[in-house]
């Protein structure tokens, strides 16, 4: 199954293919480019050149989300990120907020962001749903249990995903009720969130599963773990190829968006693989 997203984020985003979402990490400890674009113009150069090489949105965090990480007060975040999504915004790009926390949701939908991206599916705060609900635009509820300090050890699943798939239907129904429609909702597995190396691939071998919920798939496996004990590579500095293995798996099962450090790499593998999608489509058709 392939989505043609209309979630009213621009002409960018017509296409039927999964869209390419690149990552800005406005931080000093994310698990893979920690302080390399944690100043607010080597964050917004960064984004320049992630949207350059085909991203369709870019994601603006100010939270480290690695498992073990801290929680980041809320001024130090809106430091962080504000000045560097509104900037990117004047720009034209097409911006999602990667954040928890709704006052964060608010401030960066102020300055022009056009999309809300958060890992505890609105389940952070209490006011999180109205929140969202209030400001109209996309969100993605992302699958996870705990906070990012203690979140690895919460994986006691009896079958990771049947629970997946119903703590999201789960949130697509709280979110619903709560006045957001489900045509701006998008869903996110949550790879490598309370879940071990076997169960994110289980996850993503199963995502076919995940989208019997009908709504859009976001995947965000770049540089992750999971690859890393998967392949025998501790350093995520060494981890494209299975990043780009997995974005190719994702695309093929449907995946609309794919969420990844390595925007211009990535962008070429799927333009291959969708030329090679349509060739086998056409040459079948004329047989």
């Amino acid at each position: 199954m392939v989505w043609s997203l209309n979630l009213n984020l621009g002409p960018k985003l017509t296409d039927d293919w999964p869209l390419v979402m690149g990552i800005i990490n406005v931080t000093p400890d994310s698990f893979h480019d920690g302080s390399r674009y944690n100043f607010q113009m080597a964050a917004i150069n960064q984004g320049r050149t992630l949207a350059a090489a085909g991203a369709a949105i870019l994601d603006v965090g100010g939270e480290s989300t690695r498992p073990g990480a801290s929680f980041v007060p809320i001024d130090v975040e809106l430091t962080r990120v504000i000045p560097v999504i509104k900037t990117l915004a004047e720009d034209g790009f097409t911006i999602s907020v990667d954040t928890r926390k709704p006052e964060v949701m608010e401030h960066a939908v102020a300055v022009g962001a056009n999309m809300i991206n958060d890992i505890t599916a609105l389940r952070h705060e209490p006011k999180s749903l109205k929140v969202a609900a209030a400001l109209e635009v996309p969100v993605v509820l992302m699958h996870s249990r705990g906070s990012p300090s203690e979140m690895q050890n919460q994986l006691n699943y009896e079958d990771v995903v049947v629970e997946v798939y119903n703590d999201l239907a789960e949130r697509v129904k709280a979110c619903i009720t709560a006045g957001i429609p489900r045509n701006r909702l998008i869903l996110d597995p949550g790879i490598g969130f309370a879940k071990d190396a076997e169960q994110s691939i289980q996850i993503l071998a199963n995502l076919d599963k995940i989208q019997d919920l009908g709504l859009p798939i976001m995947i965000g496996a770049s540089r992750k773990s999971f690859i890393g004990l998967t392949t025998n590579t501790p350093n995520s500095n060494d981890r494209l190829p299975g990043s780009i293995a997995v974005a190719l798996w994702a695309a093929q099962k449907g995946a609309a968006i794919i969420r990844v450090h390595d925007v211009i790499e990535t962008v070429q593998a799927l333009a291959i693989l969708k030329a090679l999608c349509y060739k086998e489509a056409n040459n079948k058709a004329a047989e």
